[in-house]
């Protein structure tokens, strides 16, 4: 029976030892899936700090352009605010508004239904149309303003 045992013991070392090599194999494999997963969560978590910066860096050029944007359109707001006011002035009789023009004195000695010597002012739809166009000049001026600020905010940085 000694000899049975002997067998029986030698082969339960062999079977304890192919268990442990197994065991240290899984472990092994588990490590490197660990350093693996590690790697990538590294990896991911570089990725995701470089779109948080991207956003940080995107909403500040938003409330940048925001900034621009309410400031030209008060800046518009304002003046044609002015020029209806104006319009109102001119309407009422408050305000005139004068013509640089200068009419040729006639060299003839006629007289005629011009009243030379007070200065040329505007009249019904020639009045209107001025503030219109005054109106539209102010509107593509700040707009072109925008435009410029908004080339130097975006497009030179």
């Amino acid at each position: 029976m000694n000899w049975k045992m002997s067998v029986l013991a030698f082969a339960g070392v062999l079977i304890l030892g192919g268990l442990l090599n197994w065991q240290v194999s899984e472990n092994q494999k588990l490590a490197d899936k660990n350093t693996s997963l590690t790697k990538e969560k590294k990896s991911l978590s570089d990725a995701l700090d470089e779109q948080k910066a991207i956003t940080t860096d995107y909403e500040k050029r938003i409330d940048s352009l925001h900034e621009l944007d309410t400031k030209h359109t008060t800046e518009l707001t304002n003046a044609k605010a002015k020029i209806d006011q104006l319009r109102i002035d001119v309407s009422n009789g408050t305000k005139r508004v004068y013509v640089n023009a200068k009419c040729p004195k006639p060299e003839s000695s006629s007289t005629s239904g011009v009243d030379a010597g007070r200065s040329p002012t505007l009249e019904g739809d020639t009045r209107e149309d001025y503030f219109n166009l005054l109106k539209q000049l102010e509107t593509l001026e700040k707009q072109f303003l925008g435009l410029r600020d908004w080339y130097f905010a975006e497009c030179k940085r």
